[in-house]
């Protein structure tokens, strides 16, 4: 079975170069990095300190075994009382895929995490934006084959975002089209 990486390099590229009529190999967009976001919220705020972090070390260990690396914490900027928050407060978690690890997570993203997911239909080509990013939410994170939900005390929701080089939505669609995503076709 190819990879991902050998399909976009075998087939992606000769198709992109032929419908938009790129000159050279390098100018054709590929998935630069993918990002994925998540926050603490709801599930931390009000608890005590103890309990906070134990719920956080959850969810960063289901975070690092989906994305095959630790997560960077991030920190509230400034207090706000409505929301319980204050200054310095660890509130998110997020991970940055680039090259190898970026590739691999692509590949079990479209062959095995959206086909688990509940109701899916395809992905939504209004989730694509003016330069060709892609933002997939996930209400769960047990879509992913590499979480035991039997083990699971802490279900949260985060977010994919894959980041293209390329120059327009419609570069971007035909990208991901071309890579295998499930996006919906527009009537």
């Amino acid at each position: 079975m190819q990879t991902l990486r050998e399909k976009y390099n075998k087939e992606v590229v000769p198709a992109m170069m032929k419908e938009f009529g790129y000159k050279n190999k390098m100018a054709v967009p590929t998935i630069k990095k993918i990002v994925l976001n998540t926050s603490f919220g709801k599930t931390t705020s009000g608890k005590s300190g103890s309990e906070r972090e134990k719920i956080q070390n959850f969810i960063l260990s289901d975070l690092s075994l989906i994305a095959g690396q630790k997560p960077a914490l991030v920190k509230s900027k400034k207090s706000i009382a409505g929301f319980k928050l204050r200054e310095n407060l660890e509130i998110a978690a997020r991970v940055t895929l680039r090259k190898d690890k970026m590739w691999d997570f692509a590949q079990r993203f479209i062959s095995l995490s959206l086909p688990r997911s509940r109701d899916f239909k395809g992905l939504d080509p209004k989730s694509i934006d003016e330069k060709g990013n892609l933002n997939v939410g996930f209400k769960e994170h047990i879509f992913f084959p590499e979480i035991f939900t039997e083990k699971e005390k802490t279900i949260f929701g985060f977010q994919v975002t894959f980041t293209t080089n390329a120059k327009s939505k419609k570069e971007g669609l035909e990208l991901y089209k071309l890579l295998g995503f499930p996006i919906k076709e527009t009537k």
